[in-house]
């Protein structure tokens, strides 16, 4: 019988505790280090979790050699350091989203993991949705025809950070989205946006993305923790079909709408273009946790071998735009060109 992966989480306050949940529980892996900074956050992984190790100082987790895999769950300017110490340990490595705060740090990871063949995985969890499985699906059979656009609204009131901005915090799961359906990476990013609560630290609450594809697809991304909606919804629009994702819905995941428009056989002034309008059908999902799927796909990958779906470079290239993004921001929303890498 094959050895469970053993796993260290770095991390285990906020989101890193449902982490911890996941890898102590996940078939054919064994939680066996929980770091974390606060003396509180490794007393309630302990008390979950009876036998694993809990440590302030994560050096002593990198330095166990049955730890094959480590998960990096601190806040997100620690990515890079943690990520790097990780690598460079030999260990496996999945990363909470975003991989860095800059593609130059974002880019040394992938190519420590390349040249020590480690996996490095991105926590873009939406990646692992199965409404975003489905989605993905009838864009590839062409039910939806050509993708001409699409449109993301990441809403809420709270969480507000101070460390990192709306577009930096929130941005990142639809950026990641957009790539995958849309097939590749932006030309050019425009941002425009506002800062409410902290005008003193420049933090902005509300941003407005504009994401120029190639082959004239647009994706636009409204991403705000100052607004009075709770909203995770994603609608692409395609010349035959369109779809929504709605996220925050707890029984219409996904809708397709059989609606579009089409020129007549023989256009006149009177007749202009058709408006069709069809079926509206909510397609019948299996519903799976998708963090409990993305977890189940980062032991999978450290076991096979094999590069998982969000791995490093699709990590690189969401901080490659996240990073344009962000220069747009601060000139006003000019379009900035995706480079290869920043200062």
């Amino acid at each position: 019988m094959t050895e469970p992966v053993a796993v260290a989480v770095i991390g285990a306050g906020g989101w890193g505790k449902n982490l911890v949940r996941n890898f102590a529980s996940l078939k054919g892996a064994q939680l066996s280090w929980v770091c974390d900074l606060s003396e509180e956050a490794r007393a309630q992984a302990a008390a979950a979790n009876p036998g694993i190790r809990c440590t302030e100082s994560y050096r002593q987790a990198l330095d166990d050699a049955a730890v094959r895999a480590v998960v990096v769950a601190t806040n997100a300017p620690s990515h890079h350091g943690v990520a790097r110490d990780a690598l460079l340990a030999g260990k496996d490595v999945f990363v909470e989203k975003p991989l860095a705060l800059s593609s130059s740090h974002a880019r040394e990871l992938c190519e420590l993991a390349e040249r020590g063949n480690r996996i490095l995985m991105v926590g873009h969890l939406l990646l692992y949705h199965p409404a975003v499985d489905a989605l993905r699906r009838l864009i590839d059979a062409g039910e939806l025809g050509e993708v001409l656009y699409l449109y993301a609204q990441r809403l809420n009131l709270g969480v507000v950070r101070r460390d990192e901005n709306a577009w930096w915090s929130l941005a990142p799961h639809d950026v990641a989205l957009a790539n995958y359906l849309l097939g590749g990476t932006p030309d050019t990013v425009s941002l425009t946006g506002a800062t409410f609560l902290q005008k003193q630290n420049d933090v902005h609450d509300v941003v407005f993305g504009t994401l120029h594809y190639p082959a004239g697809r647009l994706a636009h991304v409204h991403v705000s923790w100052l607004d009075p909606h709770k909203t995770r919804r994603l609608t692409i629009v395609g010349s035959k079909k369109m779809a929504v994702f709605d996220d925050a819905s707890a029984d219409q995941k996904l809708v397709l709408f059989d609606k579009g428009v089409e020129p007549p056989q023989s256009v006149s002034y009177e007749e202009g273009v058709r408006v069709r309008t069809g079926d509206i059908r909510i397609p019948a999902l299996r519903m799976q946790e998708p963090l409990r799927r993305e977890c189940e796909a980062f032991v999978r990958a450290v076991e096979t071998r094999k590069t998982p779906l969000a791995d490093g470079r699709s990590g690189l290239a969401v901080v490659r735009i996240l990073e344009a993004g962000a220069e747009s921001l601060k000139t006003g929303g000019r379009f900035v060109s995706i480079q290869e890498d920043r200062a």
